[in-house]
């Protein structure tokens, strides 16, 4: 992220949340907001739309109003007509990215980005979910997961700056490292 988007997306994420939590809607926002960014990532075609300056704010305006309907809060359709006004909706993934990253804050919540080799059961996440919880003491984790198929087995683990490869391909490569001393 550059500085200059940098210093859009923090004051806007931050006014967002502190407008959700006078009103108590950070949890309800950030299911809204997971499932409009969800939304962006599944289509080239609404976030090339949203983020062409040709494109008159009233028509960005009209599709906004469309895909977000009633499953919106009339509070958080306001905040992006309002960033549609001030030209500021093409920065909506970064603002809606840095407002779950508060509310992680919020809830002292640690995101962990599992990669596997297969999807995962109930009972697997959960289990790396406490073993997230021990690495970090943090209240609750969050897990956005990610296949991989080379990595034959296993998992790797990435929560914040720190990684743990436990994954049979990282196993396979320490072991040929030690093979090669």
């Amino acid at each position: 992220m550059s500085a200059i988007a940098g210093e859009i997306i923090e004051p806007y994420a931050s006014a967002l949340m502190s407008l959700a939590q006078s009103r108590n809607l950070t949890e309800e926002f950030g299911n809204e907001i997971r499932s409009l960014l969800e939304l962006l990532e599944n289509s080239a075609e609404l976030k090339n739309f949203l983020d062409n300056p040709v494109i008159k704010p009233q028509d960005k305006k009209a599709v906004l109003q469309r895909i977000t309907g009633d499953q919106v809060n009339p509070l958080l359709r306001n905040f992006l007509m309002l960033l549609v006004d001030r030209g500021r909706i093409l920065f909506l993934q970064g603002i809606g990215q840095q407002y779950l990253v508060l509310l992680r804050k919020l809830n002292q919540t640690v995101l962990a980005e599992i990669t596997s080799a297969h999807p995962l059961t109930e009972a697997q996440q959960n289990t790396l979910t406490e073993k997230v919880k021990a690495m970090t003491n943090a209240r609750s984790v969050e897990i956005s997961t990610t296949l991989d198929p080379d990595l034959l087995g296993g998992v790797i683990i990435k929560v914040g700056s720190r990684v743990v490869d436990a994954s049979l391909r990282g196993q396979l490569r320490r072991i040929g490292m030690k093979l090669a001393q």
